[in-house]
């Protein structure tokens, strides 16, 4: 399966999945499909079949309310069968509304409140260097996200440390749930702030797969200081429904009708 192909999978595995509970963050989902697509197709170290195994790489998804497409990516690449997606959210499930590592394979860091997941993927990211197992973590964070101070201690203490097998990716689709990021609390510019917490910072087109696919494989040959990639996203991208809400698909209704629109736009 080529990338595109990979991605494609993936928009519509998530569409499946908040579909099958009729609610749930679209637009958030939708934006990183991409970004996961390239990072466990070309560079994540991981195996499916394996996925507590000793130094593989890590993936946190810090903005953890867009679980439903790091569930998607891992049912792609095998980590559990796709029907399991049809239990988003409901009770006894192994797939909560944000990710829980106690309870899905492949899911290698439990998101909570926003700020906290960058936070745990600097202390992956220390645990393998004093562990010295060349493993990488990689972590996405929301651009409304970045209004949380807690996301700029972690990258102080991570540039400070040296963690050059760290890896920023950030969603920057310039929306979030109250409106448009710049009107409610504006962090641009993105790329300047990241730079002067001391990262290698990228700013890529985060719809471009070979693009990022050239951010990381730079970003591997760092040394001394973490690594930044600014992916300029759309909220919802993939399905003109959703795109055409704007800060309104950051969480809606996702219904039979909605699903077949988006599914005939995602067949390629």
């Amino acid at each position: 399966m080529d990338l595109k192909e990979r991605t494609r999978e993936i928009r519509r595995l998530t569409m499946q999945c908040i579909a099958s509970i009729g609610v749930g963050h679209v637009g958030g989902c939708m934006s990183i499909a991409e970004a996961l697509s390239v990072l466990y197709s070309k560079h994540m170290r991981v195996d499916p079949s394996d996925p507590k195994k000793e130094g593989r790489d890590r993936f946190v998804l810090s903005k953890g309310h867009a679980g439903p497409a790091l569930y998607a990516t891992l049912a792609s690449f095998g980590y559990f069968d796709k029907e399991m997606l049809n239990t988003l959210n409901r009770l006894g499930t192994k797939l909560p509304s944000h990710c829980n590592c106690q309870l899905t394979p492949g899911v290698d860091m439990t998101a909570g409140s926003l700020g906290q997941g960058i936070s745990c993927a600097v202390g992956l990211a220390l645990g393998s260097k004093l562990a010295k197992d060349d493993a990488r973590v990689y972590v996405i964070v929301g651009d409304g996200e970045q209004q949380e101070g807690q996301v700029w201690e972690a990258a102080m203490f991570a540039s400070a440390k040296n963690l050059d097998n760290l890896t920023v990716l950030v969603d920057n689709n310039k929306m979030q749930i109250d409106g448009l990021t710049k009107d409610v609390c504006n962090v641009e510019s993105i790329a300047d702030k990241w730079s002067a917490f001391g990262f290698d910072v990228q700013q890529v087109n985060g719809h471009d797969e070979d693009a990022i696919d050239a951010a990381l494989t730079k970003a591997k040959t760092v040394v001394g200081k973490p690594t930044c990639i600014v992916l300029d996203t759309i909220k919802g991208h993939g399905v003109s429904i959703f795109e055409a809400m704007g800060p309104d698909c950051h969480s809606c209704n996702v219904s039979a009708e909605q699903l077949e629109i988006a599914l005939k736009e995602l067949e390629g």
